[in-house]
């Protein structure tokens, strides 16, 4: 048995945001091309994502924020094969096309699936290739590339489906994931760890965050050595008091150095030793169990770089 799950599904290249947006289907493209040329995929447990059930959607997101994304859609697909335009906008930066609402499913249902089958003894853990990511969204809407928050959902999923008593969010994403802050904020079976580039969009997260967010707000140009060093001296230690059960990734790679969208200083050696630091804290205590998701990435060299050397420490190669 491969220990490592990689999920996804062709549906997640479906969903397209518009000509030359940088969270487009190439991303997905760079990872698979990296991942076979390397050997790495031949080391992982394949699977295709299911669509997640709108009932655990619902466990972290509000039943109108769900009908509204389908109702937006079914418009939508009503006005293109009447001749209108193929994307509806949300935000000033984030727009649906006809196949975005079955990719959503299918990246919160890969969480969910990765969560059922390392609960069940199949997977040690899993990386879930998917796209849209999930971490701006918060409760009540999508944005920030964000449509539903798939850490979010797969973590209540664990809380209240396997009556885990503690679950642990991670997120290195460049970007403060405030959507998962909105949506387990004060809920004190989950602890979030994060750092993220501040000032930077979505402009969160450093203002009186809640008990269980440990929220580490660093300058443009911080490098990878100095992130360590915060990750050894704040992370770990509220990881190992917390002694997670399981341990959920927001899996950004946009803090490298190659990547336009920040302006922080990883390199993909850095994003190795983070998930060693991780999977050391869920050996220790989760017994091994993390799920870890795609968020940002948007240099396809650098991000398929990252991509493997993440998922080469999952799966101990």
């Amino acid at each position: 048995m491969n220990k490592t799950g990689y999920y996804t599904h062709r549906d997640c290249w479906k969903h397209e945001m518009g000509h030359d947006h940088p969270e487009c289907p190439a991303r997905l493209d760079a990872i698979e091309d990296r991942l076979l040329m390397t050997g790495v995929s031949d080391a992982l447990d394949r699977r295709e994502a299911p669509t997640a059930a709108l009932a655990d959607v619902e466990l972290a997101h509000d039943r109108m924020h769900i009908a509204a994304l389908r109702g937006l859609t079914d418009r939508l697909v009503d006005e293109i094969q009447a001749g209108g335009p193929p994307h509806a906008q949300l935000d000033q930066d984030t727009s649906i096309n006809a196949f975005t609402w079955q990719a959503a499913l299918r990246s919160a249902g890969a969480a969910l699936a990765a969560t059922d089958a390392i609960m069940a003894g199949e997977l040690e853990n899993a990386f879930c290739a998917v796209r849209p990511p999930g971490h701006h969204a918060c409760r009540d809407k999508a944005m920030g590339f964000c449509f539903f928050n798939n850490v979010a959902i797969a973590a209540r999923y664990a809380l209240e489906r396997y009556r885990l008593q503690r679950v642990a969010i991670v997120d290195f994403d460049v970007h403060h994931g405030n959507g998962t802050e909105n949506i387990l904020a004060g809920d004190p079976r989950a602890l979030m760890v994060s750092f993220f580039q501040h000032p930077f969009y979505p402009y969160s997260g450093d203002q009186h965050p809640a008990d269980n967010m440990l929220n580490i707000p660093v300058p443009a140009y911080t490098r990878g050595m100095d992130l360590r060093e915060i990750i050894e001296m704040m992370w770990i230690p509220r990881l190992e008091a917390f002694k997670p059960e399981m341990i959920f990734i927001s899996a950004g790679f946009d803090a490298h150095r190659e990547d336009d969208m920040g302006q922080l200083g990883l390199t993909e050696q850095d994003f190795a030793w983070i998930t060693l630091r991780i999977k050391d804290i869920a050996r220790r205590f989760s017994k091994g169990r993390i799920v870890s998701c795609l968020e940002g990435g948007y240099n396809p060299a650098a991000l398929a770089r990252s991509v493997e050397a993440h998922v080469r420490v999952l799966a101990d190669l």
